[in-house]
């Protein structure tokens, strides 16, 4: 096969890729998207004097493309971030797809297709765990788009739908490279299961929709989208009459009856808000005499907090030294609850985006994070948390789960909310930062993958749109505008069930890593086996 032909079929694979990502690609394109370059390593599988470096660019041509065409819109913050960005993970597309060939060149053609599968299912699932993380393009975040294809994600999570694009992709690389050798029979056999593999999934979801049974009754929540520009207005107009501006606005639709506010990420922008006298700040002063009119109502806030270590006092990896003094603080990314009971509930962001509020390895690159990209929010080396706080009402009946933006994107770290009783979910995030692009839309469609896991309603508050409600079948409800000021209320049902992947998180992640390690022993075995005889 001639070396333009190949470049020609990476090119393809990574445009299929690409084709099939949303907010508008086609998703059937992800079930072949694969097979071009599966047939490029095929070659090279059955060429073993083709050099392997050559292997690793046509690869990282393939997986550069499919990066830069999905994720561009990183730009918007910084040109230099979003080129690290696509660099760096095409670069772990390709050390992955390289290590699945240097593997099968070890044990054999048989078991290719588990081999592709579990790799690549154990790269995305190290790549949601690490402190480089960003699992944007995790296969099964595609379908965030068609929810009602998905419904099964209850039991599987989002690495269902990895497993089913990759299981497709390699039932039709494997009919493609048959077809002339087997029987017209077996070709019918072989079609019959590949369609089977693309359709049963989807009958089982439209099968789910009518027997998902919710609790009756509901709760009152306003949602506040005050649309204050991220990189101007919201760090240099005064903290209080940006607070009033969002009042205001939940005013137009808060009654007596209403049970949660809700205002995005970073709402309060007061500086120096000190945890350990948080009761003295000037943001929750107005926020106090605001909940006097209003007795049963609860606000959910994002806000900016530090917390100053006192002598003595253990400090974190995170912990920064005062620039005039020799004190120490931590700054924080916060998540407030406040209610009539004038206990305010704190919750510390704890998904940082890599190279924006945290400097990854902190305990070696600490004097770096001052190169920290500016989002539009707080930014550098972040203190976090263990613990996923819920913020319970004053009767232990409402319990919410405060995700803060891109915590979002995650499924088995938002499910450890609901195992802790969350029976609702409040997103809030400013996605101001990526401008009028498919970042936005992406990041809003995330949230639906994480109704349909845990099978709860999500309230969504971003700063410059789009917010709205999601309910447990993954439907966005009452969506606003991007970039408009707005306000919306909706009733919502509690829901305390957990489901199958609440419980259980991503076994089928867990499950190709095992397998995936055993591969890898058993390829060095045979490897030190040759050597030995050698």
């Amino acid at each position: 096969m001639q070396k333009s032909r190949l470049v020609l079929l990476s090119v393809f694979s990574g445009v299929l890729l690409a084709l099939g990502w949303f907010p508008n690609g086609i998703f059937p394109f992800l079930f072949f998207g694969f097979i071009p370059l599966l047939i490029v390593e095929e070659h090279f599988y059955n060429n073993r004097d083709l050099k392997p470096r050559l292997l690793f660019a046509l690869s990282y041509l393939a997986f550069f493309i499919w990066n830069i065409l999905t994720t561009w819109w990183i730009k918007n913050a910084s040109f230099g971030g979003a080129a690290l960005a696509i660099i760096c993970n095409a670069l772990l597309m390709s050390f992955t797809f390289m290590l699945f060939h240097s593997v099968k060149k070890r044990i054999g053609q048989k078991w290719s297709s588990v081999l592709f599968i579990c790799f690549w299912i154990s790269f995305e699932f190290f790549h949601n765990n690490w402190e480089l993380s960003w699992p944007w393009l995790t296969l099964g975040n595609a379908f965030a788009d068609t929810p009602s294809i998905i419904q099964w994600y209850e039991y599987t999570g989002i690495f269902g739908g990895s497993l089913w694009i990759l299981v497709m992709n390699v039932f039709l690389l494997n009919f493609i490279l048959n077809f002339k050798t087997i029987s017209k029979k077996q070709k019918w056999k072989d079609a019959l299961i590949i369609l089977t593999v693309l359709v049963v999934p989807m009958i089982v979801s439209v099968l789910l929709l009518p027997i998902i049974n919710f609790n009756k009754g509901g709760i009152s929540v306003v949602v506040v989208q005050p649309n204050i520009d991220p990189y101007n207005e919201k760090f240099e107009a005064p903290y209080d009459e940006q607070l009033k501006k969002m009042l205001a606005l939940a005013g137009q639709k808060i009654t007596s009856e209403t049970d949660y506010v809700i205002f995005p990420e970073t709402a309060l922008v007061e500086n120096n808000i000190q945890e350990e006298s948080i009761n003295q700040s000037g943001s929750v002063a107005i926020l106090n005499a605001f909940l006097k009119k209003y007795p049963k109502l609860k606000i959910i806030t994002g806000a900016s907090t530090m917390k100053v270590y006192k002598h003595g006092e253990e400090l974190s990896v995170t912990a920064r030294k005062f620039t005039q003094q020799d004190d120490y603080y931590d700054s924080y990314n916060t998540a407030l609850q406040l209610d009539t009971s004038e206990k305010i509930q704190i919750y510390h962001k704890s998904k940082l985006v890599p190279g924006v509020e945290q400097m990854p390895f902190p305990f070696i690159f600490k004097h770096l994070e001052g190169l920290a990209i500016d989002l539009g929010g707080t930014t550098g080396g972040l203190g976090t948390q263990t613990e996923r706080t819920v913020f319970a009402s004053p009767d232990n009946s409402m319990k919410a789960a405060p995700v803060v933006c891109y915590e979002s994107i995650y499924g088995e770290y938002v499910s450890e909310y609901v195992r802790n009783g969350a029976n609702f979910i409040a997103i809030i995030t400013n996605d101001g930062w990526w401008g009028n692009t498919p970042g936005y839309k992406q990041h809003l469609r995330f949230g639906a993958l994480r109704a349909i896991e845990t099978r709860r309603w999500i309230v969504r508050s971003a700063n410059t749109g789009i917010s709205c409600f999601i309910d447990p079948y993954g439907k966005i409800i009452k969506p606003t505008k991007w970039w408009t000021p707005d306000v919306i209320e909706q009733q919502i049902q509690l829901h305390n069930d957990e489901t199958f992947y609440t419980k259980y998180g991503d076994y089928i992640a867990r499950a190709a890593l095992c397998i995936t390690f055993a591969m890898l022993i058993y390829s060095l075995l045979i490897r030190f086996r040759i050597i030995k005889k050698s």
